[in-house]
């Protein structure tokens, strides 16, 4: 009886066995082939990535950096996503958000980069190199005792050398108009700070205006300090101008459309998949609730901008004017490797009082298509009539009943178009080409001396028109094999005076200087003016919208030229 005991123990242990092979094989089939699962095919298609490396990295005929493959992989993967996920990597990591959070620690000076030498353009007040005495028209021609010029000089390498921990050194060796022999400062990095509003004015005795360039970490604080400097000018109404942001934080748009909300107004919505809606409301503590609002918009507003530009539009709190927005309407989130480098993963949309989503149309892994929207724009005739305007989303209503639509940026409630008054072929190749900033800076660079007397841009103005610079210009661009057309030059003398005075006048003073100087012949401005002048600055169920003539002869030279015009084609960055 004991051996068939026995017997029969040995073979417990191997039927044990086989049944949970059996389970597992049985259990992983179900799971495949009724459950979907996903961990599965992720773990499987890993797997096959890491083995597709590992035998690259074993048997390819060469040498191979897998490193560098997956670096240049990374971006390629998460473009199949969306337009706005990306990958950053380590090395521009550190600098990516420098301009949303408000400072960084650096040496203070602003500078572009001209026949492969580093020209500072300006010295940040306050600054380490401002202490040591390095001056606006320096030329760094070495740093840390090194020689740094020629090929080597870059955009991204000048911000290497020159930015870094804060109480750490650097050696720049400089060379100074008037000076034969090279001058030597040691400077001590600092913090140094990077201001999101460019300009705050009063436009006339009651209208104040705001330009804000981005939404940062300190630029709520900002905006609260130009009120304060407004409301003592007295200001009974204002203008936020958002031409040309591209956006940034969502809890700073946030802070600073709530200003000007009544309380419990819905401000923004998220949502994605994995996402649960989560709605952000205004509280009422806002202290300009009533103030009449002028926000100003183009093809350039994006993102935290539009969000902004909706809240106030779908609330009906003010009035958008300009021209329809980027359409930016996906939440990324940043997520960090071990290494330091990042990826912005979208992980929701966001939506709009009215229950919009302003992101515009996209195909997964075509960006460069997605890129060209704005030419695509224009090429429709959209910068110049409201009548080429395509928004294909639904209807939504406002708060009191207005239609307004989704699927493509924030429209305006009154249309302005691209200013095209004297714009020539001529004019567009000067611009285009850089000869233009070219011509402004070396002026600035010769004339430092002189300019430095005039400290507004009323005054610089009135010396450089004494000056006969646009004739100057004219013999330069000659120099430089463009062909010389009286006819054009004549037809385009206010728009080359405008582009050589703003530039000098970009060069030489603050921003809000040149802000300025640029808003007294802007046709998007004048009509907030207007607006506000004729108290249209309550939105109706009547209102009607306001599209200017345009020459259409010269329509296709006018993309872009209130960037590539009256802006300096290279702006100053900073270290």
């Amino acid at each position: 009886m004991s051996n068939n005991i026995n017997r029969n123990n040995r073979w417990v242990p191997i039927i044990i066995a086989v049944s949970v092979i059996a389970g597992i094989i049985i259990g992983t089939f179900f799971a495949n082939r009724f459950a979907g699962n996903r961990l599965n095919i992720i773990n499987t298609s890993s797997n096959k990535l890491n083995d597709l490396l590992h035998i690259i990295d074993d048997q390819y005929v060469d040498t191979v950096d897998i490193a560098n493959i997956v670096e240049q992989s990374m971006p390629k993967i998460l473009e199949e996503l969306d337009p706005h996920s990306s990958y950053i990597s380590a090395k521009d990591a550190k600098t990516a958000n420098d301009d949303l959070k408000g400072s960084f620690s650096g040496v203070g000076i602003q500078f572009v980069i001209r026949e492969d030498t580093v020209r500072i353009t300006g010295i940040i007040k306050g600054g380490p190199s401002e202490k040591v005495g390095i001056l606006a028209g320096d030329k760094i021609i070495s740093v840390d005792g090194k020689p740094y010029v020629g090929k080597e000089v870059t955009n991204e390498e000048t911000l290497h050398r020159l930015k870094g921990e804060k109480g750490t050194k650097v050696k720049i060796g400089i060379l100074r108009h008037g000076q034969q022999k090279p001058l030597s400062f040691t400077v001590v990095r600092g913090d140094i700070p990077l201001k999101s509003v460019d300009a705050t004015y009063m436009i006339n005795k009651e209208l104040g205006y705001i330009k804000i360039k981005n939404f940062g970490e300190t630029t709520y604080a900002e905006l609260l300090t130009s009120l304060a400097e407004l409301e003592v000018e007295g200001f009974q109404g204002l203008v936020v101008d958002l031409r040309g942001n591209g956006g940034g934080y969502l809890s700073s748009a946030i802070q600073m459309v709530n200003e000007f909300l009544p309380k419990n107004r819905l401000i923004v919505y998220t949502q994605g998949r994995r996402s649960r809606r989560e709605e952000f409301r205004s509280d009422g503590r806002g202290s300009y609730q009533d103030l009449p609002i002028i926000v100003l918009i183009d093809e350039t507003t994006a993102s935290a901008a539009e969000i902004f530009s909706g809240a106030i539009q779908d609330n009906d709190r003010g009035i958008i004017v300009g021209r329809r927005s980027f359409g930016k309407g996906l939440v990324q989130q940043p997520i960090e490797f071990s290494d330091g480098s990042l990826i912005h993963l979208t992980i929701a949309r966001y939506y709009t009082p009215s229950g919009r989503c302003i992101q515009k149309p996209y195909v997964k892994g075509q960006p460069k298509e997605y890129e060209m929207d704005l030419i695509t724009r224009y090429e429709r005739g959209e910068f110049f009539s409201q009548d080429s305007i395509r928004q294909t989303g639904e209807a939504y209503k406002t708060s009191i009943g207005r239609t307004v639509y989704g699927g493509g940026g924030i429209m305006p409630d009154y249309f302005v178009a691209e200013d095209t008054v004297g714009l020539t072929p001529y004019y567009t190749e000067c611009v285009t080409k850089g000869t233009v900033a070219q011509f402004c800076f070396e002026y600035t660079d010769n004339n430092r001396d002189k300019l430095q007397a005039y400290t507004n841009a009323a005054d610089l103005e009135k010396y450089l028109r004494r000056q006969g610079l646009v004739d100057q210009f004219i013999r330069y661009a000659d120099a430089k094999g463009i062909l010389r057309r009286n006819n054009m030059i004549v037809k385009s003398q206010h728009l080359f005076e405008q582009a050589i005075y703003g530039s000098i006048i970009y060069n030489m003073l603050e921003m809000s200087d040149y802000v300025q100087y640029l808003n007294r012949d802007d046709l998007t401005m004048a009509k907030a003016i207007q607006l506000f002048k004729a108290k249209q600055t309550k939105p109706t169920l009547n209102e009607q919208t306001d599209t200017p003539a345009t020459d259409s002869r010269t329509k296709k030279a006018a993309y872009r030229r209130g960037t590539l015009g009256l802006q300096p084609k290279h702006h100053p960055l900073t270290a």
